[in-house]
């Protein structure tokens, strides 16, 4: 109450941030109109924001820094809160503006009033030509939503005690605005009241603790109740440390928006690999299908010599679709080799030859497709790897970045993932590896490629020891050993980190190869994360973080 409002902010279409100077303390009002997640309470965390305001936040910007709160209010426990707001124009003159937050789901809007209580603009425009059951527009007259239930505050304890019907949580619900189910039934249970069966002293008990919440509401007589299932409600058992509502809602909201977030992140980028995956993987089953076409090449080959070392005894004016000819490559045993009978012996023979030679340079040629097809399977099962195991923004974006700089991707599809990413922020200049202490040395885990190779080509020297899971999918580790000797028991539990780091976690007896970093090669040109190792050792542990 009276603090002055100095900013304003809109990180996205849903949300509204309003910077209040009160008490010699700066406060952050957050207002989120989201169907799955509408609510209103001071945050503490920050949100970036866009290069462009949206005119919402400049219109309130005009209207509303500068002001002071003067009063805020929540008509008859409807999920509307109304703050009445003061301050000076241009000119000097007092003037008065209401700032209306509804949270009624889909419904859920902010609207600014001015002091004739009409509207001057809003997040979302409603008419009702469009379905609406009011006109929320500009210069329209401000209307509280139709509501058939009524205000418990007003009803006397005759009037409830005789008008209460049937099931007393069906009713309340029912009957009067801002009641749930959950804490209707959660007050009955805690005084011993049946929903069904109750007297009339039952209700009169019941009426006057009702009475006592409400109007106790914001006063260290109430607090939250925590119940089954992550759910809470009002109660007067106050415990001895309450749960501090506000910033519990701001840290489960901001915890919950960073998860949906990261899960969105992770799928828009698994997607995009996955197609990438579909693809690759297509083109290596046509090339294997070709590789096996061309298995048969050296019959062409053993077709056309036979026929031109035995031209001198076949009969070239004999039309025949087949010919039988002793095969010197196998004990003379006769062959019956096909030939189109349309064209000339001699001409079968070149025909054969010529057969020969094009599956031959298809061989050498799609071989080479083959190994190229291998390397970006195997590197896009290893982005895969990735991001199943990445939990944070700054991970997944660097993998993107890998991603952006990797010819296998398409622009139109990096740009798609790009537009749908959720606070984005500047990928770290400096990489960030897990590093764990083992007996006092340092031992570093790649999270991703961009790290893989940083832990091998930058951060390791020739007497480091390097780590990697046997043919299995995983980190680059690296054992910092600084010219000290290495004891085997270090190893040993080096190895079994970098199997936890692995594909392998969950199994045992895990191969784990190491070796001096001095035998660990990248080839030029090849991938991100690949390498080629030798003079290596192998250990097998069962896995342990």
């Amino acid at each position: 109450m009276g603090g002055k409002i100095n900013k304003v902010y809109q990180p996205n279409g849903n949300e509204i941030i309003l910077g209040i100077y009160a008490n010699g303390k700066h406060y952050a009002l957050l207002c989120h109109i989201s169907s799955s997640a509408y609510r209103l309470h001071l945050t503490t965390h920050t949100k970036p924001n866009p290069l462009h305001a949206p005119n919402f936040c400049m219109l309130l910007r005009k209207h509303l820094v500068g002001f002071r709160i003067k009063s805020i209010s929540s008509p008859s426990l409807e999920r509307i809160v109304m703050m009445e707001l003061e301050g000076y124009n241009e000119l000097n003159d007092l003037l008065t503006k209401t700032l209306v937050i509804e949270l009624m789901g889909k419904h859920s809007n902010v609207i600014l009033l001015n002091e004739s209580q009409k509207i001057i603009d809003s997040i979302r425009h409603l008419d009702v030509s469009s379905g609406s059951l009011r006109d929320i527009m500009p210069a329209r007259e401000y209307v509280l939503p139709l509501s058939e239930k009524r205000d418990f505050s007003l009803l006397k304890k005759e009037d409830f005690i005789n008008g209460v019907e049937g099931n007393l949580v069906t009713y309340m619900v029912h009957s009067f605005t801002g009641f749930s189910n959950t804490f209707v039934s959660s007050l009955l249970t805690s005084m011993g009241i049946s929903a069904i069966h109750y007297t009339k002293e039952d209700l009169a008990s019941f009426y006057d603790t009702t009475s006592f919440l409400l109007a106790h509401l914001g006063t260290n007589k109430v607090g939250i109740l925590p119940l089954e299932e992550r759910d809470y409600t009002i109660s007067s058992f106050v415990h001895e440390e309450p749960l501090q509502t506000n910033f519990f809602l701001d840290d489960w909201y901001y915890k919950k928006e960073q998860q949906e977030s990261i899960a969105m992140y992770r799928n828009n980028l698994l997607k995009l690999v996955l197609t990438a995956l579909k693809k690759i993987s297509k083109k290596l089953a046509n090339i294997n299908q070709k590789l096996k076409e061309c298995e048969s090449m050296e019959q062409y080959r053993i077709y056309g010599e036979l026929i031109t070392s035995h031209l001198y005894c076949i009969d070239a004016t004999k039309n025949q679709a087949s010919i039988t000819l002793p095969n010197y490559y196998n004990e003379n045993k006769d062959i019956n080799i096909p030939l189109d009978n349309t064209i000339s012996i001699s001409y079968n023979a070149k025909k054969f030859f010529k057969k020969y030679h094009k599956l031959k340079n298809t061989v050498e040629i799609v071989s080479l497709q083959k190994i190229e097809a291998e390397q970006e399977v195997d590197y896009l099962e290893s982005i895969v790897y990735e991001l199943e195991n990445t939990n944070s923004i700054a991970e997944l974006d660097e993998i993107y970045q890998e991603i952006s700089e990797n010819g296998l991707f398409k622009g139109k599809e990096k740009a798609q993932i790009k537009k749908n990413k959720v606070n984005k922020r500047n990928v770290h200049k400096e990489y960030e590896p897990i590093v764990y202490t083992i007996d006092g040395f340092s031992f570093y885990v790649g999270k991703n490629n961009k790290q893989n190779d940083y832990i091998t080509t930058k951060l390791g020297k020739n007497e480091d020891y390097w780590f990697h899971t046997k043919d299995i999918r995983g980190s680059h580790c690296l054992l910092k050993c600084n010219g000290h000797s290495v004891k085997d028991s270090t190893l040993l539990a080096c190895s079994q980190i970098a199997a936890f780091h692995s594909k392998a976690k969950l199994s045992s007896n895990v191969p784990v190869d190491y070796c001096f970093i001095k035998h660990v090669k990248k080839p030029s040109g090849s991938k991100p994360g690949m390498v080629i190792y030798t003079n290596n050792k192998t250990l097998y542990v069962t896995p342990k973080n």
